[in-house]
């Protein structure tokens, strides 16, 4: 077992703002380019909350910048206390990624205008917690900027999330945007406790309210994209991941499930093209797009494809409970070689 399937990055990400200007400067900077100024200087220190962590965190981190276009600026390897630096940095909008493991666990949308500060500070802090993998793509940096009063609050409701008291979190979740109609990520809390208890109209206007504040939004618009694949609102489900792909193509999530909605829709070439693409950027997590992408080749007669699919499933999967029968099928249908997915060697032909 991996360092990375150990421990998870919880998926409220805390961020310290030293700064407000990613959130308060003018946004009339243009992206960078020809004629952009140099000189800045972004930098920050990374925390990691050791606090729920079964194991001391050892781990390094890969902090990236890159451009709104998603062009590679520079990048730093970064332990837990250590400072990133990047320097002679353009004017212009960017994000910045952290990795670990070479799978991406948060990702900051941020702008540099032309008047800000030369120094610019921006720390990073993560709260850890024993257990399973990160998911990819879906982790986002909070950095909605609260009241001290508003951040305990919130941190409260986050703590009774975890503990399942999701009446109580609900209370205060709802106290909280009563107070700040403004605080998307409140919002879309709001909308997953809806979502966990089935009730799909109060999760559609709570995801709904938070992508009205921050249009792009990733965690949010995949998540009602999901809220509209249970209600069978399945054109409605595509539009809001085609949006969400749009965001953030490098979201495994929001390509895996804009996959699942194209073949809601009986558009199973298009729903190919993103579950590979999934896989492609998180091929443990997004495992179950093999099991996918194998019902539509059975469905369509290529059976041949369906069992490549499905002992590209099992190396990853071995414990399947069902892994049998899918063994069971590749042996019927795939190429007539040893299936990497038996664990039990062919016997040798006699001569």
């Amino acid at each position: 077992m991996t360092r990375r399937q150990r421990f998870i990055l919880l998926i409220s990400l805390m961020l310290a703002l030293q700064t407000a200007v990613f959130a308060q400067l003018p946004s009339s900077s243009s992206q960078p380019g020809a004629g952009a100024r140099r000189g800045f200087t972004l930098f920050g220190d990374l925390k990691v909350d050791q606090s729920q962590a079964e194991a001391p965190v050892n781990a390094m981190f890969d902090v990236i910048l890159y451009t709104r276009g998603n062009e590679l600026f520079s990048r730093q390897r970064v332990g837990n206390g250590g400072r990133y630096r990047f320097n002679n940095v353009f004017n212009g909008d960017y994000y910045l990624v952290v990795e670990l493991d070479n799978l991406e666990v948060a990702r900051l949308p941020l702008m540099i205008p032309a008047n800000a500060v030369e120094h610019i500070r921006q720390d990073l802090e993560f709260r850890w917690k024993g257990g399973a993998r990160p998911a990819a793509g879906v982790v986002e940096v909070d950095s909605y900027h609260r009241t001290q009063e508003h951040r305990a609050l919130y941190d409260k409701a986050l703590k009774e999330i975890k503990s399942n008291n999701l009446a109580k979190a609900t209370e205060m979740l709802q106290s909280l945007v009563d107070a700040d109609p403004k605080d998307y990520p409140a919002w879309n809390e709001l909308g997953m406790i809806h979502f966990i208890q089935k009730d799909f109209v109060a999760a559609e206007n709570s995801y709904g309210k938070a992508i009205e504040l921050k249009p792009d939004y990733i965690t949010a618009l995949v998540s009602l994209g999901r809220v509209r694949l249970s209600q069978k609102n399945n054109e409605g489900a595509v539009s809001v991941l085609e949006t969400a792909v749009k965001a953030d193509p490098k979201s495994a999530s929001a390509n895996y499930f804009l996959g699942e909605a194209y073949l809601s829709v009986k558009k199973g070439s298009l729903a190919v093209n993103y579950l590979n693409e999934a896989l492609k950027l998180d091929p443990i997590g997004m495992a179950n797009a093999h099991l996918r992408l194998a019902a539509l080749y059975n469905l369509a007669g290529y059976k041949d494809r369906a069992a490549l699919e499905y002992n590209e499933f099992l190396k990853k999967k071995p414990d399947y409970p069902e892994a049998q029968k899918l063994r069971d099928y590749i042996v019927a249908n795939g190429p007539r070689t040893k299936s990497t997915a038996d664990p039990k060697p062919s016997p040798s032909p006699n001569p």
